[in-house]
């Protein structure tokens, strides 16, 4: 996979950890199946994706760079600051069409900036299944919201320190939060032990219930062991007791049923130290049988007597163990009796450790140590001391599971002795006799060893494992990561890979032959949405044959932590019932499944072309969308002007290499050129081919491939596309075929942009015309104005201010005609006339907005116009102001108090004819600056306005303090923030004004845009 929270290498960042377990968290607290972490690159304006919980990172590469000017959630959060909350997949249609088309899936997606005391870091996102509407994730955003600020605080905290807060790494890949508990527990498990020298057989309390034996009840002989389970599998259990016993155990676990039918499993083991596995002792496995990865070892009971008594054995002692030597705790044996004896337990028949407990066993390797010696690293402990966690107990105190027995002088009977039966009479100190050993059926096999096994209840995961065995389809499981975690014998045999080479593997490792777009894409879908995917993949012709045929089917149905997988060959799979009937018997191979691999990077160039305006953010699409998608590294556009092609765009070549190709004619003999002449696209698999067919063309490398493309819309020529590769390559004919159609859509993007940058360079010409050139000049009142048009659409708007001599005084207008483009322009032109020659016949500001009104009214351009006009009496600073559906304007006063002025308005121009706009006085003291502004200075996206009111109020607190400041370098200073940001919806007029402290004759600023 491409990393995990384990990779041994330290990438340059923060530390892992801290952002793995933001994305846990962010999962946890939004229900979300997958998410991930987007932090700032070093290079500026990228977001790198430094983990992601959930998915595996390959399917997802082509997310782990996103640029924030992109039109993507992520990129817009990070650009504005603003959460973003998409509540399902027409939603995320509707906003980011771009990113819809990329993972056209059902989920939702919540977007939050991980901000901290105005510093940016990076973008939390949770992907999690999709809602109705946004509303019902409130909670959620919220929540996310908090592990986002508390993530931002670490980063700022670890920034404070000099440590690197960005992320130039591969993600991080992490399983997320688990949804519930691992499926398959392991049952019950027992223990039981078989001694072919005595024929005795012991098994614990466990052991004995798992086979439906009485408690207290188990003779202890082999027949009764046998007479415990089915009758069809009796003969099985002696017959794998004595392999077992002679050194050839069962591989398996041994599948036994009951005298009632429940299934149980035996797995059997020589216990070494005699026999044929002297001297060469086995190891116990670490877990049960069966027993599921990660699950905790099944602790195993101490071994009991047939009747549920223990036997006492002298802790520690061995057949030849020195007095000094330091005591081993041995388990306990059952005695055929179910009496509690004393007796020597020897490694021999020592039952086998519980599963996953440290066995003393020793291995094969392992140094020779006599017997009773401590390991080098345990500490000296005088012998007979206890462990330091074992509870003092007074000397001669029995064991408190040891059941007291009765006194030495009571006879003591066999638990269900014949009638009749004299008492056991025999001194509780006495030997045990065994009883003869009886005649070895196969006296030329090695000496039998004791052997010890486990009955385990398999639970409902055995059965459904050997169910699914059962089955005629391959069943596979795969977690979030795309990790084999289960497979059945026919789906590794479906899939040509041996089944121990199949779990425990990432998928497209274990069979690399999946590893193409189209199951890339349906794995995608499973991994994000809850319905289920089916889909065909062709087995590779130089495999195995598996299976008749060349198709195999696949399904995949998604759960919370695992992705269930089912195969079969194609013409396996059951016909639809509904489907109309097919008279060929030949099933077809599914070539449209296979032949319409998901190309989503071309999908999206498509939806982003349709969005671009400019010639320029054309070819940024390309760069963007199209380079990536084909592994391209270099890009040129050339565009037709009078019939000679000139640079548009280029990105990847060295500096000045395509100088000398600027205005070249169509008669020159160019690769760049013959493909436009000639509307024919041409490929060049190397550089040796490209200059074999034009010899003495400069060429930028030596190696590589190149793409020469014809721009050509409707049968007229644009221009030509060069796409460069770093290496050689071979173009397959779909992706000639894919370039070619792309080319075609590039060429009806450009020339759309080239007709649109023709139109707006006249409309912003007439803007230009129609806004004042100079502002009218007064001793006692200095004035500056300036005006931003928008970039997103580079349409023109209808923003406009002016300042006019009214009578002894001076009127102050600004104004915004409703929408964009050339209308709006020439509607703002007309009103700009007519509010101008209102105010030169010093009319009052009520009857300017009144006659203002009117006009717009009865020349019904379809649009209405907001207004605030201010006539100002230069010698004393009072001031009349009418207000048409405009923002109330700022006032700075000399001690630099800000407040927005409180002035009545009435309703925006070309609506009402009866409508009346009431005046307000105030006053302009001398220092005071008075701002008026047009709602794109203050409005942003997913801000309220009041709060852009409030920031632009408290900036012109700021930068109007300061000795010697002039009033236009306080508009560069209120309009700097808008003039950098790269998407202005909207455009921006503003105007200041001022009664300066010692009146002086000014030449007034010039108005109009500033770069």
């Amino acid at each position: 996979m491409t990393g995990s929270a384990g990779d041994e290498r330290r990438p340059a960042g923060p530390p892992p950890a801290l952002l793995t377990a933001a994305a846990a968290d962010a999962l946890r607290v939004t229900g979300g199946r997958a998410g991930g972490l987007y932090l700032c690159s070093p290079t500026p304006g990228v977001l790198r994706l430094a983990v992601l919980a959930g998915l595996p990172g390959p399917l997802f590469r082509p997310w782990w760079r996103v640029h924030v000017d992109r039109p993507f959630p992520v990129a817009e959060v990070q650009r504005t600051g603003v959460p973003v909350v998409l509540a399902n997949a027409t939603e995320a249609m509707r906003r980011y069409p771009q990113f819809a088309a990329g993972l056209p899936f059902q989920f939702g997606t919540l977007g939050m900036p991980v901000v901290a005391e105005g510093r940016a870091f990076g973008v939390l996102t949770a992907l999690r299944p999709a809602v109705a509407d946004a509303t019902e994730v409130l909670a959620e955003r919220d929540a996310l919201a908090r592990v986002a600020h508390g993530l931002a605080t670490e980063l700022l905290r670890l920034e404070a320190y000099g440590q690197p807060v960005t992320w130039d790494d591969e993600p991080v890949c992490v399983r997320p939060p688990a949804a519930g508990p691992a499926p398959g527990r392991v049952g019950r498990v027992g223990r039981f032990s078989w001694d072919p020298a005595t024929g005795t057989v012991a098994a614990d309390e466990r052991a004995c219930a798992l086979l439906g034996l009485p408690p207290g009840e188990f003779p202890g002989t082999l027949d009764a062991l046998a007479r415990a389970v089915d009758p069809a599998d009796a003969p099985r259990l002696p017959a794998a007791l004595h392999e077992t016993a002679h050194g050839t155990p069962p591989p398996l676990p041994i599948k036994l049923r009951t005298t009632e039918g429940t299934l149980r499993l035996l797995d059997l083991w020589a216990t070494p130290g005699t026999g044929s596995d002297a001297g060469q002792p086995h190891t116990a496995p670490d877990t049960a049988p069966h027993a599921e990865p990660g699950t905790a070892p099944t602790e195993a009971p101490s071994t009991a007597s047939p009747a549920g008594t223990h036997t006492a054995s002298p802790p520690g002692t061995a057949p030849d163990a020195k007095p000094d030597a330091a005591p081993t705790e041995a388990p306990s044996t059952a005695s055929p009796a179910g009496t509690h004896t004393a007796s020597h337990t020897t490694p021999a028949t020592a039952p086998r450790p519980a599963p996953g407990a440290a066995s003393d066993t020793p291995t094969r390797d392992a140094p020779h140590t006599p017997p009773g010696t401590p390991p080098r690293d345990a500490p000296h402990t005088p012998p007979g001391t206890p462990p330091r966690d074992a509870p003092r107990t007074p000397p001669g105190t029995p064991p408190r599971d040891v059941p007291r027995t009765p006194p030495r002088d009571v006879p003591r009977t066999p638990p269900h002795a014949p009638p009749g039966t004299a008492p056991d009479t025999t001194p509780r100190n006495a030997p045990h006799t065994p009883p003869a050993t009886p005649p070895d059926p196969t006296p030329h096999q090695p000496p039998a060893a004791p052997v010890t096994g486990v009955v385990l209840d398999p639970g409902p995961a055995a059965l459904a494992e050997g169910a699914a065995d059962l089955l005629p389809e391959g069943v596979f499981c795969i977690d979030r990561l795309g990790m084999v975690v289960y497979a059945n014998r026919r789906a590794a045999h479906f899939l040509g890979v041996p089944h121990a080479e199949l779990v425990g593997r990432s998928l497209w490792d274990a069979v690399p032959w999946l590893n193409e777009p189209a199951c890339e894409e349906h794995l995608r879908g499973a991994l994000l949405s809850p319905e289920p995917v089916h889909f065909h993949v062709r087995r590779p012709a130089d495999g195995p044959e598996v299976f008749e045929g060349d198709w195999l089917s696949l399904a995949v149905h998604p759960g919370q932590d695992l992705l269930t997988c089912t195969a079969m060959p194609a013409n396996r799979v059951p016909a639809d019932p509904a489907a109309p009937p097919v008279a060929d018997t030949e099933v077809p191979g599914p070539e449209t499944a296979a032949s319409t691999a998901p190309l989503y990077r071309p999908i999206v160039l498509a939806i982003a072309l349709t969005e671009a305006v400019t010639a320029r953010q054309v070819s940024a699409v390309v760069m963007q969308e199209l380079l990536p998608a084909f592994g391209g590294r270099r890009l040129a556009i050339y565009l037709l002007q009078e019939r000679h092609l000139y640079l548009a765009w280029e990105n990847g070549f060295p500096e000045g290499f395509l100088a000398p190709f600027e205005g070249v004619g169509l008669d020159a003999r160019l690769p760049g050129v013959e493909t436009l002449t000639t509307g024919r696209p041409l490929f060049f698999d190397s550089m040796r081919q490209l200059a074999a067919a034009y010899p003495g063309v400069p060429l930028d490398a030596e190696e590589g491939a190149r793409a020469f493309l014809p721009l050509i819309a409707s049968g007229r020529p644009v221009g030509s596309c060069i796409l460069g590769f770093d290496g050689p390559r071979s173009f397959t004919q779909e992706e000639r075929t894919v370039l070619t159609a792309l080319a075609g859509l590039i060429a009806h993007a450009m020339e759309k942009a080239q007709r649109y940058d023709t139109e707006a360079a006249l409309a912003r010409g007439l803007q230009q015309a129609l806004l004042p050139r100079r502002l009218s000049q007064h001793a006692r009142v200095e004035t500056a104005g300036r005006y931003l048009p928008g970039t997103e659409g580079m349409d023109v708007g209808g923003d406009w201010y002016d300042v006019v001599e009214a009578g002894d005084g001076l009127a102050l207008v600004i104004g915004d005609v409703q929408g964009h483009g050339v209308q709006a322009a020439a509607t703002m032109g007309q009103l700009r006339s007519a509010v101008r020659a209102f105010a030169l016949g010093d009319r009052p500001p009520e009857e300017v907005m009144s006659g203002t009104n009117h006009l717009l009214i009865d020349l019904d351009p379809g649009q209405f116009a907001s207004c605030c006009y201010i006539r100002l009496d230069p010698a004393t600073g009072r001031a009349r102001a009418a207000r048409a559906g405009h923002l109330p304007p700022l006032l700075r006063r000399p001690d630099g108090g800000t407040t927005v002025v409180d002035l009545r308005g009435g309703v925006v121009l070309g609506v009402d004819p009866g409508a009346r706009y009431p005046v307000t006085e105030l006053r302009l003291e001398p220092g005071a600056i008075l701002a008026l502004y047009t709602d794109g200075l203050v409005e942003h996206p997913g801000h309220d306005i009041d709060d852009g009111i409030s920031a632009l109020r408290a900036a012109l607190a700021d930068v109007g303090s300061g000795p010697g400041r002039s009033l236009g370098g306080i508009a560069d200073r209120l309009t700097a923030t808008a003039r950098q940001t790269r998407d202005r919806a909207d455009d921006i007029a503003l105007l200041l004004a001022t009664r300066p402290s010692s009146p002086k004759i000014t030449q007034g600023d010039r108005p109009g845009p500033r770069p």
